[in-house]
């Protein structure tokens, strides 16, 4: 649980916030006077700090200074009753996480603490890099000693003490989020905020809203002058998730941050500075957004001063079992389950598997195996069907490697034959051989797994598997192609 520290010379301001957070599951600590703060800060070790600007004749941003001595990390909310935009400059240079006036909007003030709660959380989360300790599982952390894996702890750590920007691609899933929090935890930066903000979350005005503040006005609905993520990590770290969804008009506003230090807040005239090191990532293409134009050239190049590549999980074969044993551990203590165990068959399978939600697929076939699972070890049958079926696929991937072969030049020359025998159902076997072909093509494309290569063809799961038996049948016994269109009219109906 979180604790706040409430720093107000006035007895009704310390007693509204406490009634007000008091069922917020978050410890409020109060103080009337500097000594008194500097005391609950040593003794109790607040992560979030509400403070008058004013304290009785004590100065707020002075107190300031002596909370951040006592713990870097600290995000401090200060509260005014002088709203001039010289007291306000002053506050967010000294690296304030945001500044609220009185008499307080309590729904402001609740959106700034939750904001600070969640900064708070991606600052202290643990991203470790290696293996846990047997009775160290409670958090999210960077497995595996195979090459891929260790490539990337080893690109962590030259980057994290740099002071450069930092692009990190790989699919959904992978765990980009945990190589930046990496990144920030090894940094100079480590001290100072950690702000994540998801660039695919919301409308374009309401992450530049997000991202850059937003002035009284800016916009309907905009009652207050709002703090954005920028000013609430400077001097720390701003990790923007799915950077390739940023609108056009934003990817510009952001190249002036990394090339100046300035920006505007929305609906207002003046320039802000702010130092940050941004980390960003991407699990598209950038490269063929800059050929389409949807990315700017500058923005990538400013963005990716360097790029670590996560791998995939199927690429990371020899980590599962690693993975697999660290994420049930972990599991067992979130559940309150006690499997101790994942049989060699079970974990023959998880090996087998392509993974194409990565480590997020890992970890949801592993939860879902724990739940049901009532003995001591983890078996095959605790898995999802299509899991358990991986073997019968890898028949069809071979497949579908032996169609390629058969190339499409080939096809063309069953068609014409076909048509010229004069049997007349030339159509019904050029489109059964066609049939064949694509599906075959489908499943080497998505590595044997049905369920992607059903997708890629926009046949249900049960149609294909009709129609692959077909093929393997017909491959086996050297009958008519006619087994392989018997599925045809599945979809139909």
């Amino acid at each position: 649980m979180e604790k706040l520290l409430v720093v107000d010379d006035e007895l009704h301001i310390r007693t509204t916030i406490e009634a007000v957070l008091r069922s917020a599951e978050l410890q409020v600590l109060t103080a009337a006077d500097p000594a008194e703060a500097e005391r609950l800060m040593l003794e109790e070790s607040p992560q979030i700090v509400l403070l008058d600007i004013r304290i009785g004749g004590a100065s707020g941003l002075d107190l300031f200074a002596v909370l951040r001595r006592c713990n870097p990390r600290v995000l401090v909310i200060f509260i005014t009753g002088h709203g001039s935009a010289e007291t306000a400059i002053e506050t967010m240079k000294l690296g304030a996480f945001d500044y609220l006036l009185k008499p307080l909007d309590l729904d402001r003030l609740q959106d700034s603490i939750e904001q600070a709660r969640r900064t708070c959380r991606q600052m202290y989360a643990p991203a470790t890099l290696g293996a846990p300790a047997s009775n160290d599982v409670g958090s999210d952390r960077l497995i595996g000693s195979g090459t891929a894996m260790q490539s990337v702890c080893r690109m962590i750590g030259r980057v994290a003490p740099q002071d450069v920007n930092v692009l990190i691609v790989g699919e959904s899933g992978t765990g980009k989020d945990l190589v930046a929090r990496a990144i920030y935890q090894h940094s100079r930066r480590s001290q100072l905020p950690f702000v994540r903000m998801n660039c695919s979350a919301v409308s374009e005005m309401l992450l530049e809203s997000e991202l850059f503040g937003h002035e009284k006005g800016a916009f309907a609905g905009a009652e207050h002058r709002r703090i954005g993520r920028l000013e609430q990590c400077h001097q720390g770290t701003l990790y923007l998730e799915d950077v390739a969804d940023l609108p056009r008009g934003t990817q510009a506003k952001l190249l002036r941050v990394l090339q100046d230090g300035e920006f505007q807040r929305l609906g207002g005239v003046e320039s802000l500075r702010v130092d940050v090191r941004i980390l960003a990532s991407s699990n598209r293409n950038l490269e063929s957004q800059l050929a389409d134009g949807s990315f700017r050239q500058d923005l990538y190049y400013r963005l990716r001063d360097v790029t670590i590549q996560v791998p995939p999980l199927r690429e990371r074969v020899e980590d599962i079992p690693e993975l697999a044993h660290y994420l049930m551990f972990r599991f067992n203590q979130q559940l309150g389950t006690a499997v101790s165990s994942i049989s060699p068959e079970a974990l023959e399978k998880l090996q087998s598997h392509r993974w194409p939600g990565n480590i997020r697929e890992l970890e949801g076939v592993l939860r879902d195996a724990l739940v049901i699972s009532t003995g001591a070890s983890l078996l095959p049958e605790h898995f999802p069907l299509e899991l358990r079926a991986d073997g019968d696929e890898a028949v069809a991937t071979g497949a579908g490697s032996a169609a390629v072969a058969e190339d499409w030049p080939a096809l063309g020359l069953f068609a014409e034959q076909a048509l010229e025998d004069g049997a007349g159902d030339g159509y019904r076997r050029i489109i059964q051989r066609f049939d064949r072909l694509v599906i075959l093509h489908a499943m080497n494309l998505a590595g044997g797994l049905q369920s992607r290569a059903a997708d890629l063809l926009g046949l249900s799961r049960p149609t294909l598997r009709l129609k692959l038996r077909g093929i393997m049948a017909q491959q086996s016994s050297g009958e008519s192609e006619d087994v392989v269109s018997e599925a045809g009219a599945a979809d139909q109906h």
